[in-house]
């Protein structure tokens, strides 16, 4: 790699044009983009079966449909993110096929909040409202992203979460607002996830090598611990003014600092769920694998791989 090929490269970057899948661009920046969109795809796809669970179990017609029509389209953004990953990793052999493969032999990474359980009907509210919501913050500043395909295929993305968010919601509301049974349910749910959304954002430190050079080519634009930030200040409010309390003592906000205080989550419990020793990693992985197979004739037929006896 040529000095001024690199120094022309981020001067591209510095005038704020777009990065796209067929120009040069430096190794270590395909690499780190790779991993990051690879993991964002598979955590949309891994992140349809916990409520995917919830389908035949929901309480009304309604929210059946929209949760199935939600869960359709977190799958629909995998396969979106997956072709945006791919065009990437073509130039190094990886097409979508061996993608996935890496994920189902445990060698990929999915979101830590798609590892945990969801026993309860609140438990869908919050992963809609509060999880879905911390996503959009992560996605939306990436928006602006140095690498221009990822940053397009974000704005779909980013409108219809803005959707699931706003189901999500209405299920917390109508829990809220509901019998005193149905208000402990939604607060157990709260309480239960609490941790996973401060963990969802990644440690404070963003010494690690991926996110150093994702600051640096302006993959990404924002840090873990202002992400965090601004969905603290977002959301802890219109959390507080529905009565419900969150799990956390130390949790205010410092005028002084201009930021929120909160107790740091158990960060060995992401490093943990990072080698699949989550909750319900080997549970979603096994599913996952056992629908890859089931459904393996089908991608054959459409490929042409079929073997005829």
């Amino acid at each position: 790699m040529s000095e001024e090929r690199l120094a022309e490269f981020m001067a591209r970057i510095e005038r704020g044009e777009k990065i796209e899948a067929t120009d040069w661009m430096p190794d270590d920046y395909r690499l780190a983009a790779i991993r990051f969109i690879q993991m964002h795809a598979l955590s949309e796809v891994m992140g349809a079966f916990p409520e995917k669970e919830w389908v035949p179990k929901a309480p009304t017609l309604a929210r059946k449909m929209s949760l199935m029509a939600k869960v359709q389209d977190e799958v629909g953004h995998g396969q979106l993110l997956l072709r945006v990953a791919e065009d990437l990793a073509r130039p190094l052999g990886k097409g979508r096929e061996e993608l996935i493969q890496e994920l189902l032999e445990g060698k990929s990474k999915f979101h830590n909040v798609f590892h945990m359980p969801a026993p309860t009907w609140a438990d869908c509210g919050v992963i809609g409202w509060l999880v879905d919501g911390a996503a959009v913050i992560s996605q939306a500043a990436l928006l602006q992203s140095s690498y221009g395909p990822y940053a397009r295929i974000l704005q779909r993305v980013c409108a219809e979460e803005g959707f699931h968010i706003q189901h999500g919601e209405s299920i917390c509301l109508a829990l809220a607002e509901g019998t005193p049974s149905q208000r402990k349910m939604l607060q157990d749910a709260l309480n239960r996830w609490w941790e996973a959304l401060l963990l969802f954002f990644g440690p404070p430190e963003t010494d690690g090598q991926n996110a150093q050079v994702l600051l640096k080519y302006r993959f990404r634009t924002k840090t873990n611990e202002q992400l965090r930030q601004k969905y603290l200040t977002k959301y802890v409010p219109r959390i507080w003014s529905l009565g419900l309390t969150l799990p956390d003592p130390e949790l205010r906000y410092d005028e002084k600092q201009g930021r929120w205080i909160y107790t740091a989550p158990d960060w060995s419990k992401l490093k943990a769920i990072a080698r699949n020793e989550g909750p319900l990693s080997q549970y979603r992985l096994a599913l996952r694998r056992n629908s890859y197979e089931t459904t393996r004739w089908v991608r054959e037929a459409l490929t042409g791989k079929a073997v005829v006896a």
